[in-house]
């Protein structure tokens, strides 16, 4: 895996060549990452896995044609063999009269801000063990505990440059570590798996090996023997595990891709109050560690902090420059890539601010209700903002979390949940989505 700065000499070069076979404009991407994992069940070893790719990917545009290729090998033979071959293919291509670079008056200038995203110290393969001995270890040590399914930590790293045609190079590199378990309860026909994780960018931000397996026994052990819930409408309170997918459909929606299409359930919800007026949506691509932190976007634009809702209404869409050209406004600096192909939109490290009132106090006057620990399938439709997923929990009966309950449907409309939404005070910082409690009112439950 090469360093940042070969990775921006190779996408540089990359981009010489598309030029030199005719190229108007171009940019290239390389994206490698390397990662280890141990994962013991049992208590004993189970696999150790060691992986290691990179890629290099290249657009090109001859007028108003594109066309993007990809290739592993990274010598100078293949970079000339392969802007030859991006060439040929853009000839054949479809005129777009939205294709292009982002704006040349746009691109990041300056040193790229050090995110903190490099955490030096590697694990060894024996601490890789070590730590997921001692999740398994304190998942089992949980009294009712029954089985395993193993528990794991793994660490990796990722390394991402982008150079364009019209003057923007640059490259960044981070870590992760990540411990995790997973373990069964109860028995026979009551059985119940569940599990917890952990993912940083730094070893030293994990909470301990045995926290992490204590929580996920005593997860598994609370959810032996569920029952079943009439079917009705109730309030539905999410646990901040599950609570994250309601922003991730909010995002899809936002896309200006989806928007130029048509088909996303926020047309003509611009200025529409979609949530009370107290909620706040912050999206923060320079958070110091931060999963999804990156100085600049796929497209080489800035990435700066933004409120994605504000007083409870949208401040706009997340457009690229395609769907910003197609629109008729400016790239927002969420523009994603991957190792090929145009650019799409994605948040960075993603939060729904904290509410005022405790978790006891968002569920206290709920006389029956449901806590929902898991969301299963994806029943989400983009265009309707129609709701439907699996769900399994916990009853709420007379302001209290009581007994498990399992195998229903949680039912209703993104629109209507969103304007129905209070947010608990006890939002935490672990995750590329970061929400507290969230409590939604009048959902259907489809159950017994």
């Amino acid at each position: 895996m090469l360093t940042s700065a070969q990775a921006q000499e190779r996408a540089e070069a990359l981009i010489a060549r598309a030029r030199k076979a005719g190229a108007d404009a171009a940019d290239a991407v390389y994206i490698a990452d390397a990662s280890e994992s141990v994962s013991v069940r049992l208590g004993k070893l189970e696999d150790v896995e060691r992986s290691e790719s990179e890629h290099i990917g290249l657009r090109v545009f001859v007028g108003r044609r594109s066309a993007s290729i990809g290739s592993s090998d990274l010598s100078d033979a293949a970079l000339s063999e392969l802007a030859a071959r991006a060439l040929d293919m853009a000839g054949q291509a479809p005129e777009d009269p939205y294709a292009g670079l982002a704006p040349e008056e746009m691109l990041f200038k300056g040193p790229v801000p050090d995110l903190d995203l490099f955490d030096a110290e590697e694990p060894s393969p024996q601490a890789l063990r070590a730590m997921a001995e001692e999740a398994e270890d304190a998942a089992r040590a949980v009294a009712g505990v029954t089985n395993s399914e193993g528990a794991g930590a793994a660490s990796g790293a990722v390394v991402m440059a982008l150079a364009t045609s019209h003057g923007f190079s640059g490259g960044y590199q981070g870590t992760s570590r990540s411990v995790s378990a997973s373990v069964v309860a109860g028995e026979g026909g009551l059985m119940q798996r569940d599990y917890a994780y952990r993912t940083a960018r730094h070893g030293a931000d994990l909470p301990s090996s045995a926290f992490i397996g204590q929580q996920a026994g005593e997860r598994a052990v609370a959810r032996v023997n569920p029952a079943k819930l009439k079917s009705g409408s109730m309030p539905v309170v999410f646990d901040p595990r599950v609570g994250g997918s309601l922003l991730g459909h909010l995002l899809g929606a936002m896309s200006g891709a989806g928007i130029a299409r048509k088909a996303s359930f926020l047309l003509g919800k611009l200025d529409a109050q979609l949530f009370d007026s107290s909620i706040l949506i912050m999206d923060e691509p320079h958070r110091l560690r931060g999963l999804r932190s990156r100085p600049f976007d796929g497209e080489g634009l800035p990435t700066a902090s933004r409120a994605l809702v504000q007083d409870g209404k949208l401040t706009g869409w997340l457009v690229e420059s395609a769907s910003a050209r197609q629109l008729g406004l400016t790239p927002t600096g969420h523009a994603s890539r991957g190792g090929s192909g145009a650019p799409g939109v994605a948040p960075s490290n993603l939060h729904l601010a904290a509410g005022s009132v405790s978790v006891a106090d968002l569920i206290g006057d709920i006389a029956d209700g449901v806590y929902v620990t898991e969301l299963i399938g994806h029943g989400v439709n983009g265009v309707t903002g129609d709701y439907s997923r699996g769900a399994s929990g916990f009853r709420i009966q007379g302001g209290e979390i009581t007994g498990p309950v399992a195998e229903f449907t949680v039912a209703g409309n993104l629109l209507d949940m969103f304007k129905a939404m209070v947010p608990a005070d006890d939002l935490e910082w672990h995750r590329s989505i970061n929400v507290p409690t969230i409590r939604v009112d009048g959902l259907m439950i489809a159950g017994d």
